[in-house]
């Protein structure tokens, strides 16, 4: 790999993130772990409830997702697994269950084209997504940014 490496050993050199960030993969990991959860959960009402129950599933998605990353841990169940949170990008705290909500319906335009959204963070200098940058978020580290109490 070649690169400016700066002296804290980022290929990013001063235009890299400001801040530890969570790897594309680690997150990749934590958001099928999640999608797993919710899908399960998806599936069963939509047996159970056909058209009404698939739209159910929606806000079963919506609700779960607010709830996790908008606690003051910013932890779903995937991300506490890999060791990572969502967090405000200008101030570093909680990012609330209203933003949370935004950010979790602003991954389904994230995926709309070939999934550009998610991709997005690969050369991000933030290593933002789409959903990330609607919601002023990023997603760190627990190393970094430890959680106190889960899910907060």
């Amino acid at each position: 790999m070649t690169g400016d490496w700066s002296s804290s050993g980022s290929p990013y050199g001063s235009a890299g993130p400001s801040g530890p960030r969570a790897s594309f993969f680690t997150r990749l990991v934590a958001y099928f772990i999640d999608a797993v959860i919710v899908g399960v959960a998806g599936l069963v009402l939509g047996f159970v409830g056909g058209r009404l129950g698939s739209v159910l599933a929606l806000f079963v998605g919506l609700a779960y997702f607010a709830y996790f990353e908008g606690s003051a841990s910013g932890q779903t169940v995937g991300k506490r697994v890999m060791d990572i949170r969502v967090i405000d990008f200008a101030a570093g705290g909680p990012i609330g269950p209203g933003r949370a909500a935004v950010r979790y319906l602003m991954r389904i335009v994230s995926g709309f084209v070939c999934l550009l959204g998610y991709l997005w963070m690969l050369w991000d200098r933030e290593r933002q997504t789409w959903h990330d940058k609607v919601a002023n978020t990023v997603v760190v580290p627990t190393a970094a940014y430890p959680v106190a109490v889960w899910p907060g």
